[in-house]
């Protein structure tokens, strides 16, 4: 059970410096207002007749402080980029820098190379000097300009690391397992009596983070994917007995797919994580595919990479340099297993696979994320400045937060089979709540 410790944002110490930005404290004086501390978001905005309000639960908001921890004119800040590419990655860069350099005044910002690998001096990639001709046109290309990678590295490393840069402010751009180091990194800083800031900046196209209303990267995914599906229903529809079976993005989070789904509203079966299946029986998903043939001649299938695990005859537990268990690939057993039953019950079927994962990850943010990227970067600028530490940057009920990462990467936000989003895919699709046994 949550509690208000747990919502408790660590700061370095009390803020002695007059911040540089032209706000006020007074509203109606045509300018923009600083945020004190004490402004806070409820946790639970929604209450039904006779259930406690919790007042004690809610997060910091987040935005501007009158006074900051840091003074500008000596201030050194890093940013890096971790695991895998989404789309955004650039806006942010480009967004942190600028909202550092003309608005606080620092003069000083390293884009750290290739993850937290650029981090540790023995990998031999040194920092680069970020530059307004550097970032100016960043945010219209994919990826990241300074490179990403997976995996850990030793915090105290880092740490020394980052002292011996004169590091003040880090800004960690990732998902969970780059928010797990970005903790480790506050807590190894805390030991040493370092003043570092740490925040974090929510990236994962999966839409997985707890707490986090939505992270940077989910929407430009569903915009691709959907076009991915209107491609997809193009193949299924054009020739006899077409099926197009297209795998998303979605380790343990069936978000994208569901996302897609009703986005594209031209997919007839959603397979997702968090809703097990069975492929064979009455009211297997095979029999019901079936049933879908027979009747309309066409079908286009979305399973998230997550999906159907259980159908594998072992269970693997190697995982990747992020720590993640390494999972089988759905894809090429649902093909398979389709191919072979539409074989079998003697009914043709002409089957394409789609596998858009690396492309819809890598291209340019749209236009929403665009403009949540640029709020993010600055809000976690804000955020640093005021010597907020251990921190991730988060949006709740569209209002952005301080949100303390243990809490973030404690657990994992899935898609909730009984919620709003599950029901509009079962209404869109037609296909029923589980296939298998009731």
């Amino acid at each position: 059970m949550l509690t208000p410790e747990q919502l408790r944002v660590p700061t370095l110490g009390s803020r002695q410096f007059q911040s540089p930005l032209r706000l006020s404290t007074r509203p109606g004086d045509e300018l923009g207002d600083f945020t004190p501390d004490e402004a806070r978001l409820l946790y639970r905005a929604d209450f039904v007749t006779g259930e406690e309000i919790r007042w004690d639960l809610s997060f910091e908001k987040a935005g501007p402080r009158e006074q900051i921890f840091f003074d500008p004119a000596k201030t050194v800040a890093a940013i890096v980029t971790c695991g895998g590419l989404c789309p955004g990655l650039n806006n942010v860069i480009r967004s942190v820098f600028l909202q550092l350099h003309h608005n606080y005044g620092v003069r000083n910002v390293l884009g750290i190379r290739y993850g937290y690998s650029g981090l540790n001096p023995a990998h031999g990639v040194p920092p680069v000097r970020l530059t307004t001709e550097m970032v100016e046109s960043i945010h219209k290309l994919g990826g990241t300009v300074l490179g990403t990678s997976r995996g850990p590295e030793d915090p105290a490393v880092i740490v020394d690391f980052l002292e011996i840069q004169g590091v003040n402010l880090l800004f960690a751009v990732g998902g969970d397992g780059t928010q797990r180091g970005a903790h480790a990194i506050a807590a190894e800083a805390r030991r040493k009596g370092l003043p570092l800031a740490v925040v974090g900046i929510p990236k994962t196209i999966d839409n997985d983070l707890p707490y986090v209303w939505e992270s940077f990267g989910y929407k430009t995914a569903l915009e691709k994917a959907s076009e991915v599906l209107d491609c997809a229903h193009a193949e299924a529809k054009g020739v006899r007995n077409g099926i197009s079976l297209v795998k998303l993005m979605g380790r343990y989070s069936g978000s994208i797919a569901a996302g897609a789904t009703l986005a594209s509203q031209e997919v007839n079966f959603t397979l997702v994580p968090e809703v097990p299946f069975s492929l064979k029986g009455e009211n297997g998903f095979l029999a019901h595919l079936k049933r879908r043939m027979l009747s309309r001649g066409h079908a286009v299938i979305v399973a998230a990479e997550g999906a159907g695990q259980d159908l594998f005859p072992t269970s693997e537990t190697e995982r990747d340099a992020s720590g993640n268990l390494a999972l089988r690939d759905v894809g090429p057993l649902l093909r398979q297993a389709i191919v072979e039953y539409f074989t079998a019950e003697g009914i043709p079927a002409a089957v394409r696979y789609f596998d858009p994962s690396y492309i819809i990850r890598s291209v340019p943010a749209n236009t929403q994320d665009s403009l949540l990227c640029d709020r993010l970067g600055r809000y976690a600028v804000h955020a640093a400045m005021a010597g907020k530490t251990d921190v991730l940057m988060g949006m709740w009920y569209n209002t952005f937060v301080h949100v303390p990462i243990p809490l973030v990467v404690a657990e994992k936000k899935f898609l909730n089979p009984e919620s709003e989003v599950w029901r509009a895919v079962l209404a869109a699709t037609g296909q029923p709540a589980r296939f298998g046994p009731a």
